[in-house]
C-alpha cells in the first residue's frame, strides 16, 4: 500500500490520531488493531494457508495461551476471536498475520469457513460453572455461548472440536451439566465425545492448574483420539524464575510486607503468631476451612498454585517465593509458559487478567500435538 491506500484503511478500522503519522507507523497502527466483526475481511485473503498444516477457528481466545500453543503445535489459525479489546490487540501483536475479530462470538459470519477448518475451539466463558462462583450453570445468560458453541459446531463440522473449561464443570449438577453439553453436542450422532481434566503441572508446566477438555471426533473419520501423556518429571519455579526480563508489577503495602516476612516459602497465615493471624483475618478466622491461600507465599521448590487474574487479593496471594512482593507480569508469563517475547497489551490490570485467565501455552501445544498427530492419521 501507498500512504494515501494506508490512510485509508487507517480510517476504515476506525484508528484515530492517524493523520499524523508517518508510512512506516501507520503500517505498526494496523498490524496492532483487531478488526472488528463489521470490518472483518474476507476469509480467502486473511491468510496465506499452507496446505501442510492444519487450520483452526478459536473463540474466546482471550490473550492468547491457546492459539499460541496450538500455532507452535504447527496449526494454522483461520479466525480468532475475543470480545476484549486488549486481547485482541495482544492477539494481534503477537500473530499480525492472523485474522483477529473483535466482537461477541455469536455475532460472526461462519459461513465462509464451511468446510475449512480442522479445529474447532473455545475458551467458552465459564465463570457460572466455576467453583467459586453461584455455579448457575447453562441456567446463566453466559451459558448461552456454550449453546451457540454448539451451533458453530454444527454449522462447521470441523473434524474436530475442542473446548476448554474449569474443572468445575465436572461436578457442576452433579455431573448433569457437562452431560447435557455432551448431549447438546451430539444430538445428530455425529462425533465421538472424550472428556479429561488435566493438570498443567503434568505437561510441563510449573504451574498445578486443573482444565477440562472436552475434544470430540466426526465419527465419520473412523479414527479415535487420544489424551496427551504425563510427564514424569515436574517442572518448578526455581525452574523458571531466573534471568526474568525486568517488567510492571503489582505492590504490597508496606503493612503486608512486614507481614510477608515472617511467612517461609510454601507458608501462609497459619505461619504467623496467634494474635497477629487473628487480627489480620477478622472473623473469618473463627468460620472454619482452610483458606491457604490468604497470605500465600510460593515455593521454588514446588510448582506454584494456579495463578488468578490478580495476585494480590486477600483470599489469593501468590507472594514470591524470596521477595515480598507479589509476582510481576512477565514472571506471571513464565508460569504460564509465554515465551518472553509474546507481548501483552492495556492497563497492568489487563495484563495480569489476560495472562491469568489464559490456557498455560506448553499444556495448549501437548493437546495441539495430540489433535495434530490424530488427523495426521486420518490422512495417512
Amino acid at each position: 500500500m501507498n500512504k494515501q491506500e494506508l490512510l485509508d484503511k487507517c480510517k476504515e478500522l476506525g484508528i484515530s490520531n492517524y493523520k499524523s503519522k508517518n508510512k512506516s507507523q501507520l503500517i505498526e497502527l494496523i498490524n496492532a488493531t483487531p478488526i472488528t466483526i463489521e470490518t472483518a475481511i474476507e476469509t480467502e485473503t486473511a491468510i496465506e494457508i499452507d496446505n501442510n498444516s492444519h487450520t483452526f477457528i478459536e473463540v474466546c481466545a482471550g490473550g492468547g495461551g491457546l492459539s499460541d500453543g496450538l500455532i507452535k503445535a504447527g496449526f494454522t489459525p483461520l479466525l480468532l476471536n475475543d470480545n476484549n479489546a486488549d486481547c485482541c490487540k495482544t492477539l494481534k501483536k503477537n500473530h499480525p498475520f492472523a485474522n483477529v475479530v473483535l466482537g461477541s462470538m455469536d455475532e460472526i459470519d461462519y459461513t465462509p469457513y464451511v468446510g475449512r477448518v480442522d479445529l474447532l475451539t473455545g475458551g467458552v466463558p465459564c465463570q457460572s460453572f466455576s467453583q467459586a462462583g453461584l455455579r448457575k450453570g447453562l441456567d446463566d445468560p453466559r451459558g448461552d455461548l456454550m449453546i451457540k458453541f454448539v451451533e458453530i459446531i454444527n454449522l462447521l463440522m470441523p473434524k474436530v472440536f475442542m473446548i476448554e473449561n474449569v474443572k468445575g464443570l465436572l461436578t457442576h449438577n452433579d455431573g448433569n451439566t457437562i452431560m447435557k453439553i455432551i448431549e447438546s453436542i451430539n444430538q445428530n450422532n455425529l462425533y465421538d465425545v472424550k472428556y479429561k481434566c488435566l493438570d498443567a503441572s503434568k505437561f510441563n508446566v510449573p504451574q498445578k492448574r486443573e482444565r477440562v477438555f472436552i475434544v470430540g471426533v466426526l465419527k465419520s473419520l473412523n479414527a479415535s483420539f487420544t489424551f496427551p501423556v504425563e510427564n514424569v518429571e515436574i517442572r518448578v519455579l526455581k525452574d523458571v524464575l531466573c534471568d526474568v526480563p525486568v517488567s510492571n508489577g503489582a505492590k504490597y503495602s508496606e503493612d503486608k510486607i512486614k507481614l510477608f516476612k515472617m511467612i517461609p516459602q510454601g507458608g501462609c497465615w497459619i505461619n504467623l503468631p496467634e494474635e497477629i493471624q487473628r487480627s489480620y483475618l477478622g472473623n473469618s478466622y473463627y468460620s472454619g476451612g482452610g483458606k491457604r491461600g490468604i497470605l500465600y507465599r510460593l515455593s521454588l521448590d514446588k510448582p506454584s498454585l494456579t495463578l488468578l487474574c490478580t495476585p494480590s487479593q486477600k483470599q489469593t496471594e501468590r507472594c514470591h517465593p524470596i521477595e515480598e512482593r507479589p509476582l510481576t507480569i512477565r514472571e506471571y508469563a513464565r508460569i504460564q509458559t509465554f515465551e518472553d517475547t509474546y507481548e501483552f497489551l492495556g492497563s497492568i490490570n489487563s495484563q495480569y487478567k489476560q495472562i491469568g485467565n489464559a490456557v498455560p501455552v506448553e499444556l495448549a501445544k501437548k493437546m495441539g500435538e495430540s489433535i495434530s498427530s490424530f488427523l495426521k492419521s486420518i490422512v495417512d
